[in-house]
């Protein structure tokens, strides 16, 4: 099954969220994505439809071992692309930004290909 940009960028903020505070909400979501909670609201409905997250009675979210591994998988990418390109003489702001748009893209073959080149080591 394809995922989509947006449910990797809405996993792998829950991750973030997770490691920063405990805990994911989906105001904190919406903070740290920029977007509206009612569009929160749509996303976490199709991502609990999906099986990639469950949420409590209180609105607190968690991520189910096959959203984890999504997010992980991005998160990853996302920490080493950035890494590499800060490596080379980019700027974080920028290797950051710019990390996001490739992680969804990039192939494994050439992801494997960055990190063998830097020398990072993937968490598989």
């Amino acid at each position: 099954m394809e995922i989509h940009k947006s449910t990797e960028d809405y996993l792998e903020s829950m991750l973030i969220l997770e490691e920063e505070h405990g805990y994911i909400r989906s105001i904190d979501i919406a903070g740290h994505l920029g977007v509206t909670k009612p569009s929160v609201s749509y996303a976490t409905k199709r991502l609990r439809e999906n099986g990639y997250i469950t949420m409590d009675s209180d609105g607190l979210i968690t991520l189910t071992d096959s959203g984890m591994k999504i997010a992980t998988s991005i998160y990853e990418r996302h920490r080493l692309l950035t890494e590499f390109f800060v490596s080379i003489g980019v700027s974080p702001e920028t290797a950051r930004t710019d990390a996001c748009k490739i992680e969804h893209d990039i192939s494994e073959e050439t992801f494997d290909a960055i990190c063998k080149h830097s020398g990072q080591k993937r968490a598989r």
